[in-house]
């Protein structure tokens, strides 16, 4: 069975990568509707005054849960930094995989053109959105860095610089990690706990934002030997255990309960970050945090079948069944705490054979939601047609590795 798998992905991978050089590297995006000046107007009424504020929005539910493709009305394609940061890791495992140059060329080309889409403005290089993003506390411009997003550009300059050790990646990899220690907000909670935000502007105390702080962090302590970096991060981290509940999960935010739910993607971040965190600094408080984060998430947010629940707890109404996104994420945890948990060897296993027999088009991209009824097979490169593409090609890293 793995062998003939393992024949499959590679069939996939080859599919995906030819649609995606006839698509292009622009595309539309699940926030389009969100991210229009209606769409925006809209979301920010629903936040103001729930009640009324559902009639308000619910037009744009409608069009998201049935009629996806009208998005390219409300908003044009775009280039996403996150995306394009996933690219380049996706393309240096598959060169690390098969040492065909051209998949070492596609990633540089990524990183170039991330060199140019930073945020402008900012001492230090960053990324974030490059449309207005409308949230419960308010406006972030585009161009305003998150730290959700800067993290994985990160990882993609490593990617390529332990390749290539081209000393520019290097200097970038430096300026992102004292962008994340020098323009990124933090507040104490107690001491030794400080709560990051998750942008320069705002003060928010969402979970993953410190996890992926605290994370790049811990890695530029290391790369760089500068103990200053992680003496923040544990901060950091000391927040996100903090913020575990008493049955091992997370909500989104520690706030106001505007943004209290349980989602997939979200406990997979979390999770992804205390482990690569873990690895790096020995940190034995991680430890007991991961293993009740994961009791949670296979006993929650995994159903029978080995697949991905989109929620555990929700806020909003949900009109569709799954998300790639979920399953991006978490074929990508699976990989990466298979050694550790058994039970995640199964769920790849299974994850993997709904992708390719139920998820992959005919014209090798993914689709991007299974609605209630039908499916929404408009592609985003940011959600998640990159994720996606970047776990399978870790995958197909890691069978190769192992050979």
């Amino acid at each position: 069975m793995k062998e003939q798998l393992r024949d499959r992905l590679n069939f996939s991978l080859n599919r995906f990568i030819d649609w995606f050089e006839n698509y292009g590297e622009l595309s539309q995006d699940q926030h389009d509707f969100w991210a229009s000046s209606l769409g925006r107007r809209a979301k920010s009424f629903y936040y103001r005054a729930p009640f009324i504020g559902n009639a308000v929005v619910a037009p744009f539910v409608l069009f998201e849960a049935f009629v996806p493709s009208v998005r390219q009305w409300f908003s044009p394609p775009r280039r996403f930094p996150i995306a394009d940061a996933h690219y380049a890791m996706g393309f240096s495992h598959i060169y690390k995989s098969t040492k065909k140059r051209q998949y070492l060329e596609k990633g540089k080309n990524f990183l170039s053109s991330l060199k140019r889409t930073r945020c402008p403005g900012y001492q230090y290089y960053c990324w974030g959105y490059p449309f207005d993003w409308e949230t419960c506390r308010g406006t972030f411009k585009a161009g305003t860095p998150l730290i959700t997003s800067t993290p994985y550009v990160y990882e993609a300059f490593k990617a390529l610089y332990e390749i290539d050790h081209d000393n520019q990646w290097l200097e970038i990899m430096n300026s992102i990690a004292d962008h994340a220690l020098h323009e990124i907000r933090d507040v104490e909670i107690a001491p030794g706990i400080r709560a990051c935000s998750y942008s320069p502007i705002d003060q928010r105390r969402v979970v993953n934002a410190n996890a992926y702080r605290a994370f790049l962090l811990a890695e530029a302590a290391q790369q760089f030997s500068k103990d200053e970096y992680w003496n923040i991060g544990e901060k950091n981290l000391n927040f996100v255990l903090q913020s575990q509940q008493p049955d091992g999960s997370w909500l989104y935010a520690m706030e106001d309960g505007r943004d209290c739910f349980i989602d997939h993607f979200h406990t997979c971040f979390v999770l992804k970050n205390l482990v690569k965190v873990e690895r790096i600094t020995n940190c034995p408080k991680c430890k007991r945090a991961i293993e009740r984060g994961v009791e949670f998430y296979l006993n929650r947010l995994i159903d029978k079948e080995g697949l991905p629940k989109p929620f555990a707890k929700t806020q909003r109404l949900t009109l569709y069944r799954r998300e790639l996104y979920d399953y991006a994420e978490s074929i990508n945890l699976a990989l990466i705490l298979q050694e550790r948990f058994g039970n995640f060897n199964k769920i790849i296993e299974s994850q993997l054979l709904d992708l390719l027999s139920r998820w992959q088009k005919s014209d090798g991209s993914f689709r991007t939601r299974e609605l209630l009824f039908g499916w929404n097979n408009v592609p985003y490169h940011r959600w998640a047609q990159s994720q996606i593409f970047r776990s399978l090609s870790f995958w197909f890293w890691l069978e190769h590795r192992d050979k």
